[in-house]
């Protein structure tokens, strides 16, 4: 039996390198990032260097907290389409209450519609059974809604950042960005809740087989409530670092641009949309790799829509490479 083993004739070539993109993810992904930035240095000789690598960072960072939303999301064969807004909704209320009170009280009443939004969420999908894209897109529809009232209430008080967020969101130490300093404990904290957790696990398990892991005794709507509002939160704080980097708390679109961008990093970092499969590591290179392709479409001037379009497009192409992959195994 060992012979005819041994006789068998290797596997194609196609096939054994969607079995290694498969298996080690994270390889072709990062292989992807640097011939990225090796046309970048192509096209424009001298961009990449410290400041560069540094500001890319930066950029990269809210774009991974969003992402890493979508991540746990579509983890469980959802989506969070409120993210966006909630960060929004954080900046602002944040930037307005600055004025009146200590950041950190400012930032704490800025949280609450977050929390309230998420909760929302988990109810809608896990108690009555909403589909999550028509759940999320209709509770970011109302938090707009309430954010266009609500500053309606406080434009004539102003806003502000606190100077602590803009350290975090512009500055720089030794070459790093300092917002490392708040993405590292949540990129850990994300990676730990996934991988080490049993929160986790079930995460992965409803995105598998919902009816199998209700049989089993898990308690499908806490689950649910729980991830919705962890990621409700974590949008929130994506919302305040934003902020602080763009400087911008008067916008009510501040953090919109980075929806389908946010989907598009876990969707490229290998979360599969259909749930059960996927990993927060793949979900940061995913965003480095669309900050890159986002200065590299500056280089060559394509207008705002036509960015889009490609985001849209990356999405798609790679849903569809991933179904191949999946038939084939």
């Amino acid at each position: 039996m060992s012979e005819a083993a041994a006789l068998q004739p290797p596997a194609p070539l196609g096939r054994r390198i969607k079995r290694f993109m498969s298996d080690y993810p994270l390889v072709p992904l990062i292989v992807l990032l640097v011939l990225l930035v090796v046309l970048l240095q192509i096209l424009r000789p001298g961009i990449v260097n410290e400041r560069w690598i540094a500001n890319t960072v930066k950029f990269a960072i809210p774009l991974a907290i969003l992402a890493g939303c979508q991540t746990m999301t579509m983890l469980t064969g959802g989506i969070d389409l409120s993210v966006s807004t909630v960060a929004t909704m954080a900046a602002f209320i944040m930037a307005s209450q600055a004025v009146h009170y200590d950041p950190s009280v400012a930032i704490l009443i800025a949280l609450v519609p977050a929390v309230l939004i998420g909760l929302l969420n988990g109810i809608g999908v896990g108690i009555f059974r909403v589909h999550p894209l028509i759940m999320t897109l209709g509770t970011s529809l109302v938090g707009a809604g309430c954010l266009q009232v609500y500053q309606r209430t406080v434009i004539s008080t102003g806003t502000k950042i606190p100077e602590f967020l803009t350290w975090l969101g512009t500055g720089v130490t030794y070459g790093f960005p300092n917002a490392l300093v708040l993405f590292i404990p949540v990129a850990l904290l994300i990676v730990f809740t996934l991988n080490r957790t049993g929160f986790g696990r079930l995460l992965y398990a409803v995105g598998d087989n919902e009816r199998a892991t209700r049989l089993s005794g898990v308690l499908y709507p806490q689950v649910i409530i729980a991830l919705y509002i962890f990621s409700s939160l974590l949008a929130g704080v994506a919302g305040l670092l934003y902020v602080g980097l763009i400087k911008a708390p008067s916008s009510l679109s501040l953090a919109d641009p980075l929806l389908l961008p946010s989907v598009a990093a876990a969707v490229i970092g290998g979360t599969s949309i259909f749930g059960g499969r996927g990993g927060y590591t793949g979900t940061i290179v995913g965003a480095l790799i669309l900050t890159v392709l986002t200065t590299l479409l500056t280089i060559l001037q394509m207008p705002e829509g036509a960015r889009r379009i490609l985001f849209g497009a990356i999405v798609l192409l790679v849903t569809a490479a991933y179904l191949r992959i999946i038939e084939d195994r």
